[in-house]
């Protein structure tokens, strides 16, 4: 026997008869309901929801909110039965930490997105966000036809700055636009404040910088400004210090094809 209580069959229930768990420290975004909402419509209610004997949730409060939002009547549930308090409060914790403390292999997951690309699937349902799906799908194309020789040498020279014609604006050089909008979902949470402030502070890592446009601003500045700009790793004029402190990072191929690791 594998614990004290058992599983009741799948039974339909009114979304109206669901009782959401008050203390619930699992957050749901607007956007991340809308993705279940997304793979709901596309694969069916796959997952049920699970359920006390007096309808209370306990597991599936994204699903039952993705429901509302596309209208349905009632969601299949599964119910707990013999849970005590205490086990239905961990429940609700471990259903969450649980599947967060898996992780990916990388170059699978490459590959399975590829072969998704190749059939016309819409990869957003898969979970993803455009930035992720960009980074991965960038990587792979990269290596698909193997190391460029005249792209990827043994030498890593430095790149020549210099000016090419009318310096650029600087809303050229980056885009705010996936950070700005990360830091609005953040702001609308129920979060608390030093939590959002550290959120906050993570999603500008999604600003987008044009590195081309950077070079030719970079070129046209005093030694100072060139310095600030090396020092915030907008451009990189020595490369063996850029991998040194993080700025760089080189892939196995890489790796490999330079003599060692980095």
């Amino acid at each position: 026997m594998f614990g004290v209580f058992y599983m009741r069959q799948i039974e339909a229930r009114s979304i109206d008869s669901l009782i959401p768990y008050a203390n619930n420290s699992r957050t749901h975004s607007d956007a991340q309901v809308s993705q279940v909402a997304a793979s709901i419509k596309e694969f069916g209610f796959t997952n049920p929801v699970l359920i006390d004997e007096q309808g209370g949730i306990i597991a599936g409060h994204g699903r039952v909110m993705a429901a509302k939002k596309l209208g349905l009547a009632e969601v299949p549930c599964v119910v707990l039965d013999g849970l005590s308090e205490a086990q239905k409060k961990a429940y609700i914790i471990a259903d969450n930490k649980l599947a967060l403390n898996s992780g990916w292999d990388a170059d699978m997951l490459k590959v399975e997105m590829e072969r998704l690309g190749e059939l016309g699937f819409d990869l957003s349902l898969t979970g993803f966000d455009d930035i992720e799906l960009g980074e991965l799908l960038a990587d792979a194309e990269d290596l698909a036809g193997g190391l460029d020789s005249e792209k990827y040498t043994d030498k890593i020279e430095a790149p020549i700055y210099e000016i090419k014609g009318e310096q650029p604006n600087l809303g050229e050089c980056f885009d705010t636009s996936a950070a700005d909008s990360l830091v609005c979902e953040v702001e609308a949470s129920n979060l608390p404040k030093d939590l959002k402030q550290f959120l906050t502070f993570a999603a500008f890592r999604h600003t987008r910088f044009n590195y081309e446009k950077i070079a030719e601003l970079y070129a046209g500045q005093t030694p100072e400004i060139k310095n600030l700009f090396e020092r915030s790793a907008l451009v990189i004029i020595d490369y063996d210090k850029a991998v040194e402190h993080g700025y760089v990072k080189l892939t196995k191929d890489l790796m490999a094809l330079s003599g060692g690791e980095k």
